[in-house]
This record gives structure tokens, sequence and C-alpha cells, in this order.
């Protein structure tokens, strides 16, 4: 039927009016871009950065109604080799969120603190270790020098403004020793790397994973561990002030997306290392070595209070150094949001932060055929293809990695605990000391460690190819 004049001109105001609405819908549908600041192949920060992105957790618990309806969501994920340049980045509003180690972390707050746009807080931990290991110093595997002391006036380098950095002027502090004591240079880990290869360098100071990730490709050995600064380190979580208070269920998205990849982490860690050593070139059996059970780090969101009291030390060394004035760590923190994430995936949060246990070395020691009762006496083989079998001790370690190797198995790798730190060694690295009792097998990360122990004990100091060579002999 035919429309009159009227009748069309209706139809087109109604059909403007449709279009107009579809217009003014477009334009509400918002995308909001969140940058997010990374450390790929810093292993600490595996659960904040890369398990996150690779595994799509944070669109998961995104918002999606209220003022969130029909936004739309794009990711700047960036990826930095350490802290101080993912700093600059957030200063300069380019990103929002960042994940870095303890010393970058409390100069991200004081920078922020003078910040007029802005300031940061902490919201969540990514790995911890309260003894301190992670960061050490590593020298060429042919090197003379096996002490700290040894390395007086020689070529030290590190990342300056990283965590390592902040455990070498930590270290030089404690014995009293003055800041040209090492002819320090700041190098990256990838350039110090490589110059320690090529014996350039007297020795390079790290944070995870090179200093276990060169002695495990064979060219460096590791002549001092973080734990010998008494001081707890850790990565963590920051967030800008004005991002968070603005879109603060995003924040609590992001927290619960760590407490999944926690999860994802610890249901199969080998799944785990071998799916970050594909995306990230960190071989797996390194990974293992801080993220597997009783690995050197400890993955939990929580924010302890010995973390918060460890970086109130780290602020001092900073300030001895005339490298920061007043900052207070505790009032940094911001634990908002963690505390509703927790409350949201209905989890204690008060007990979490309580919690310092790690999840350990368990099961039944197929070779010395006993259950493993002491976890940080006991030891793991990595079998390739069969993946990570436990043992109850560092004999029984040795002895089925033996039989392995006459069965014509390949090993990947073999671990076992610092008799003096409880801390994951690779057992092929170890020095061991030899006690009266035949399976008596005591490793030890530092030579002088091993020295001391023997001398004490009665005990005789040997490699790790003599250590196989006596359990043989005594099976």
């Amino acid at each position: 039927m035919a429309r009159t004049k009227d009748q069309r001109g209706i139809f087109r105001i109604i059909c403007l009016a449709a279009l107009f609405g579809a217009v003014t819908t477009a334009v509400k549908a918002e995308t909001l871009t969140i940058g997010i600041g990374t450390q790929d192949t810093t292993t600490n920060t595996a659960t904040t950065g890369i398990v996150i992105r690779e595994l799509h957790l944070l669109e998961k618990y995104l918002p999606k109604d209220g003022k969130y309806a029909g936004m739309q969501y794009s990711f700047d994920w960036q990826n930095f080799t350490s802290g101080p340049p993912l700093t600059n980045a957030m200063v300069a509003n380019k990103l929002q969120i960042g994940a870095m180690g303890d010393y970058p972390l409390v100069v991200n707050g004081y920078t922020f603190s003078n910040n007029p746009e802005s300031k940061s807080r902490l919201i969540a931990v990514s790995a911890y270790s309260l003894q301190g290991s992670g960061n050490g110093i590593v020298v060429h595997k042919d090197s003379p020098y096996f002490e700290l002391s040894d390395l007086k006036g020689k070529v030290v380098s590190v990342p300056f403004g990283s965590a390592a950095h902040g455990m070498v002027l930590k270290a030089m502090q404690d014995r009293g020793w003055p800041e040209d004591y090492f002819q320090l240079v700041s190098q990256s880990p990838e350039v110090g790397s490589t110059n320690l290869q090529e014996k350039k360098i007297d020795a390079h100071a790290d944070f995870v994973p090179f200093a276990e990730l060169l002695p495990f490709r064979g060219f460096a050995r590791k002549i001092f561990d973080g734990v010998e600064t008494n001081l707890p380190t850790w990565h963590g979580v920051i967030v800008r002030t004005d991002f968070a208070e603005k879109y603060p269920e995003i924040v609590v998205a992001y927290i619960k997306a760590i407490i999944a990849a926690d999860a994802w982490l610890r249901e199969d860690p080998v799944r785990a290392a071998e799916s970050i050593e594909k995306w990230t070139g960190t071989n797996k059996e390194v990974v293992y070595i801080f993220l597997g059970p009783g690995g050197n780090m400890t993955a939990d969101p929580s924010i302890k209070p010995q973390l918060i009291d460890a970086a109130v030390t780290d602020v001092g060394v900073l300030q001895k150094l005339g490298k920061m004035k007043e900052f207070d760590p505790h009032q940094w923190v911001d634990d908002r949001y963690i505390r509703q994430a927790y409350a949201d995936l209905h989890m204690d949060y008060d007990a979490a932060v309580k919690n310092t246990k790690n999840y350990e070395v368990s099961g039944e020691d197929k070779f010395c055929k006993k259950p493993i009762t002491e976890p940080r006496k006991a030891g793991e083989v990595w079998v390739d293809g069969e993946g990570v079998q436990p043992f109850s001790s560092a004999y029984c370690t040795l002895g089925a990695y033996s039989d392995f190797k006459n069965k014509g198995k390949k090993i990947n790798v073999a671990y076992v605990f610092d008799t003096a730190r409880g801390i994951k060694l690779f057992a092929d690295k170890a020095y061991f000391v030899t006690g009266a009792e035949k399976t008596s097998l005591s490793p030890f990360l530092l030579k002088g460690d091993a020295e001391a122990f023997a001398s004490k004990s009665g005990g005789k100091v040997i490699s790790f190819d003599d250590a196989l060579k006596a359990v043989g002999a005594g099976g």
C-alpha cells in the first residue's frame, strides 16, 4: 500500500531516530586500555604477569555490569628487564599496574610520593623468600674466587637500581666496606651474562633467575646468595592511585587473576615450569628451582608484615647512600583491594597473611622405599620424559640418580637442599660433606659452608661426581 506524504515523513523521522539511537549507543560504548608492566624473564613475577597474560586470566574476572556494562577492554602488556624503566613508564602514565622487586618497589613508591598527579600503592605480592634467597653473585666457572671478599677491587656488574643492586649494597654495608670496595658497573642481565661468559668482568650480581640460570647453563658458579644478607627478598605489584580510585573493581579483578595463577602453578608445577620455559626461554629446570615444591620462592599475593619491615630496611640502605629521603613503606601499602578479592572468593585473607609455609616436596621415595618425612632434607630427580620424582634424602637422591643413569635414562637435573640454609640447589653444583655413617651426605651451596661443617663434624668435602661414586660404593 502506498504511503501518504505525511506517512513517509513520519517513517523518515522514525528511521533517523533509530539511527541516532544506534550512534548514541556506539558513542557510549567505551574502550578502556589498561597498561600493565611485566618482567617476563624474572621468574618471581611469573604469576603476576606472563601467566595471567598467556592464560587470559584477567579477562575471566573483569567487571561486566554496572558502570562497566558494555565496556570494551584493551590490554597494553609491556615487558621490561628490570624495575627502574618500568617505574618511568608508570610515572609517564603509560602503565597503570606494574610488578618489580623490593628495592625498585620502594623507589617507585618514593618517586610517586612527589608526583602531583598520582601516587603509587603496593596492592599485592608476587613471590617472596623470607630467607632472602633469589638474588646472587656469580663468577665464571673457572674463576679463582670463592668468597665475596675475593672480589675486592674487581669488576662486578649488576643492573643498577635492581633488587640485586640493593643486595650488593646491603652486603657491603653489613661488612663495613666502602662504596669503592668493588668496581661496580651497571649492566643488564643479558649484557652481564655475556660479559661474564667472555671473562670481561670478574663477577655478575643479578636477581632471579640469573644467579641460578647462568650456573645451570654451564659457565658460571655462584659464590654469594641473598640468604647471606639475612633479609627477606620479594617482588610485588603496584598501581597508580588515580587508576585504582576510578576503577577499583578492575584492580580487584587483577588480584583475583594472581590468585588463579598461583593455584594453576601449584596444581602441576612441572607443567607450569614447562609452560613458562616456552613463554620466556628460561629453562624449565631453573623455573622449577624457584617455583616448584620447596622452591626458593613462595608465590603468594598476601602482603606480609615481614616483607614491609624488610622494605623499611631497604629504605635505610638507600638513605645511607643519599639516594632517598623520608619514605614510610607502611603508609604505602593499600590492602583494600586484595582483601576484597579474597572476600569475593570466600578466602580468609588474615589467615593467608599469617601463613608463611611453602608447599613442599612430598610423597614416597621409590628408591629407598620410605616416605618423605623431612622435606628440607629431601631431593628430586627430573628424568626426561618421566617428570620429577621425589626422594627422602640427599643420599637416596644421588643413589636414584646413579640408578637412572645405569638404566640409560636421560636426567635433566637433580635437586637437593642446602644443609645450612635450607635453600634448594642443583645437585651437580653443590659441595657435599660425607660423614661417619655411609648414608650421611650433606649438601652445601658454598664451599666455605661445606668446609666449616666438615671441620666441625669430622667429615670430608667432596664434589658431586665423588658423591655419586661414594653413594655407588655405599650401595
